[in-house]
């Protein structure tokens, strides 16, 4: 009985850890498709429902595409409104592991190639570089998965010789609950609807179990993957505690439909139907988990926007804070730390920009609790980005590193909104006020709309007018210098204060100087 277990403990091991390996590989050699998907296949539910369904199958994990859901949407690229079409589509595709592990993993002895998989993984991982390398990780995943589903298998085998499991037949209501709780533990203690769903799959081909049996234990097992989602939602983002909320009704519902209805006209048919009852029982258990997410969807896809609006109701925010788009959770898929990432610096440039802008124009100083605000952003921000790795990916690691050279030349802009009050000090010479409306001028399209600062024409038009502006200041610094001592001189002005304004010119040169160099990390980038 021990090696029984062991051989149990081992298959779901080897399974789990090939999903993991399969899931990071595929996660991050994808890289800009993600965004891609999100942003151009997610304007109508049906296309953000088969976007969940591609995407899931795609990286192989419903959760992977929650999570790059949660953080497209903190990052502004789309709406939460297709963010639920988006999880409905996930809920899904994530059936497609049944029908693999169905067709392939028990219905043909596939484990013999597993082996050779993951060496050849293994080797391609070592020997390989960028999206070589990763495409070893995901074949050793995939050798991996097989290779524990034979495993498995063969445990199974064992355990229905030893254990008679005919005392949980889902004969009675009672029976048919306690088959629903079994499932739920199941995917809670596994940390996984898949690999909880392959040991159904592999007990039903061994013959611990019946089809009615298994019918009911998926249907706990894609309640308890829920479980999981919940726990990860807890001290969350508000984005995120939305999504896991519609993720659990979505999945509630289905279930309950699944129970009442679904799982007893589907057995009916099965032991009724004659041909229905010459397919195989596995094809059975994997077209109902399809079946009972693909009802679910009907029942939600009509009432989305009604959904929406509960939920919104329900989990409302009362202080909106661009924080929330730093997620840890994001950190798990690249493309989506990054995005999160430089939206909420292009933020933080919106509020410079913003503040030199009203400071030039109106004479309005920023508050100290604005600064204040500001720099914890600041600093939030760049703890965030000490947590994001990229490997193997040479697109997103060229993205982050423009990313971070932003970031010197953010610090760069505060340290020099610490001197803004000689805006104020500038105002007094109308040679040195006009070169401050002329950079303010420039900066104004960028304070309309930051997402500009992600375009390259746009960027391009901005490096070249501040490096206008830049000579310009640079070819009359010497001029200007003079009428400000004639201003003093004709105005009576102490010295002090012609200090103060020579100083302020100095900032204004300064400032058009720094931004200039910040343009052009952008423009290089």
């Amino acid at each position: 009985m021990f090696q029984v277990f062991a051989e149990l403990c081992g298959g779901v091991g080897l399974f789990l850890l090939g999903m993991t390996l399969m899931t990071h590989g595929l996660k991050n050699i994808a890289g800009e498709t993600l965004k891609h998907l999100f942003t151009q296949f997610t304007n109508t539910t049906s296309k953000a429902v088969l976007t969940g369904i591609g995407l899931t199958i795609l990286v192989n994990s419903s959760t992977a595409t929650t999570v790059a859901t949660v953080g497209f949407v903190s990052a502004g690229v789309m709406t939460f409104a297709q963010a639920i079409g988006v999880v409905i589509g996930a809920n899904i595709g994530t059936t497609s592991t049944g029908w693999l592990v169905a067709f392939l993993g028990l219905k043909f002895s596939i484990s013999m190639f597993a082996l050779p998989f993951i060496g050849l993984g293994a080797m391609l991982h070592l020997i390989a570089k960028d999206r070589l390398k990763l495409f070893g990780l995901i074949l050793a995943g995939f050798g991996m998965i097989f290779f524990g589903i034979a495993i498995l298998q063969e445990a199974m085998t064992g355990f229905s010789n030893r254990v008679d499991l005919s005392f949980l037949s889902a004969d009675g209501f009672w029976a048919k609950v306690l088959l629903v709780a079994i499932g739920i533990v199941m995917s809670l203690i596994l940390q996984s609807s898949s690999a909880s769903i392959t040991a159904t799959l592999a007990a039903l081909a061994s013959g611990a179990i019946d089809v009615s049996q298994s019918l009911y234990l998926v249907i706990g097992q894609n309640v308890g993957a829920v479980g999981i989602t919940v726990l990860s939602a807890i001290g969350a983002s508000i984005n995120a505690q939305r999504t896991v909320l519609v993720n659990v009704m979505f999945n509630v519902v289905a279930a309950l439909v699944a129970f009442l209805f679904l799982a007893p006209a589907l057995l009916w048919l099965y032991q009724h139907v004659s041909w229905l009852s010459r397919w195989d029982s596995l094809v059975i258990v994997a077209l109902f988990h399809t079946l009972f997410s693909v009802v679910g969807a009907l029942i939600f896809i009509p009432i989305l926007k009604k959904i929406e609006q509960w939920v919104i109701l329900l989990l409302s925010e009362d202080s909106p804070s661009i924080l929330n788009c730093l997620d840890t959770a994001n950190l798990q898929i690249p493309i989506v730390a990054i995005e999160a990432a430089e939206t909420v610096q292009h933020h933080i440039l919106f509020e410079i920009f913003k503040t030199l802008h009203n400071v030039f124009r109106d004479g309005i100083l920023p508050s100290p609790s604005e600064l204040k605000l500001l720099d914890e952003i600041i600093l939030q921000l760049e703890r965030y980005l000490e947590k994001i790795t990229i490997t193997d990916n040479p697109e997103l690691q060229q993205h982050f590193l423009v990313i971070l050279r932003v970031m010197v030349y953010v610090r760069v802009l505060r340290s020099d909104l610490a001197q803004i009050e000689n805006a104020l000090i500038l105002r007094m010479h109308p040679a040195i006020l006009q070169l401050a409306l002329d950079y303010s001028h420039i900066l104004d399209s960028y304070i309309e709309d930051i997402a500009h600062l992600s375009e390259h024409q746009q960027v391009e038009k901005l490096r070249t007018e501040l490096n206008s502006l830049k000579k310009w200041a640079s070819k009359h610094r010497a001029q200007i210098r003079s009428e400000v001592l004639e201003y003093t001189v004709l105005n009576q002005l102490n010295a002090a204060k012609s200090l103060e304004l020579l100083a302020a010119q100095r900032w204004i040169e300064r400032l058009i100087a720094h931004t200039y160099r910040f343009s052009n990390v952008l423009y290089e980038g």
